[in-house]
């Protein structure tokens, strides 16, 4: 993979160096653009590794001894706990949280450009998931489940759509003015959210953890890949905006 991913990377690297000893008025945009990217190349790759590794069948070792070690905790409290946390990554708890994120964002941004941005990464999320899950045909452990499922296996769904929009979700906060303390607690209790939504598929029999690791990683190619898509379009716009003002000016 790391002889593949250099020349890409480094590539990038020298075309933003050169893009930002130019134009500095656009250096967030850049610099965004550029970390993303590097995220989307690496987790692409990872992403195709470790679906080589499930469809060969050589995780099944880590899976098991995975497996049996977050079921060993096994007790009633314990499985409420994780049925609630799996509750929050279904489509009913995305729905409330969309609703509570878009009072928000609207009353303090009086705009839906970051409503649509989030809904358009936890919709493409939940589409790919649906056909990765087809196309990789993976069944579920064959444990005991303690929730009733039916779909198949890898990669996680619930694992997926929980980095896509828990994760952007992070991204967004540090797009928006607020409090670096209320940003902090929430970034912090988004991840640990999205964590844990992955565990509790294992703890509840439903995924392996290689199922679980595979939806985190495209969750986060989804992420990066947005945000560098809505960066590049925000470039424009502002480059668009910019011409148009010293055409009036020159007029």
């Amino acid at each position: 993979m790391s002889k593949g991913i250099r020349p890409i990377i480094k590539n990038s690297i020298e075309f933003f160096r050169e893009k930002l000893s130019k134009e500095n008025e656009e250096l967030s945009f850049y610099i965004i653009i550029l970390i993303s990217f590097i995220v989307f190349v690496i987790g692409t790759n990872l992403f195709v590794e470790l679906s080589d590794e499930v469809t060969g069948n050589t995780v099944e070792s880590f899976d098991r001894s995975v497996t049996e070690y977050v079921t060993s905790f096994r007790s009633p409290s314990l499985t409420s706990f994780f049925i609630f946390i799996t509750d929050m990554g279904d489509v009913y708890a995305y729905i409330a949280a969309m609703i509570l994120v878009t009072i928000f964002l609207f009353v303090k941004l009086r705009s839906w450009k970051f409503i649509f941005q989030l809904l358009g990464v936890l919709v493409l999320s939940a589409l790919s998931n649906i056909a990765l899950k087809k196309v990789f045909d993976r069944a579920r452990p064959k444990e005991e489940h303690l929730v009733v499922i039916e779909s198949l296996s890898y990669p996680s769904g619930h694992a997926m759509s929980a980095m896509a929009f828990y994760g952007f979700l992070i991204y967004l906060l540090y797009q928006i003015k607020m409090n670096k303390l209320v940003r902090i607690i929430l970034s912090i209790a988004f991840a640990l959210l999205i964590l844990f939504i992955g565990v509790s598929r294992i703890y509840l029999g439903v995924h392996f953890p290689s199922d679980v690791a595979g939806g985190f990683i495209a969750g986060l190619i989804w992420v990066a890949f947005c945000i560098v898509l809505f960066n590049v379009i925000d470039l424009l716009r502002k480059r668009n905006r910019t011409e148009v003002e010293e055409n009036l000016e020159t007029e």
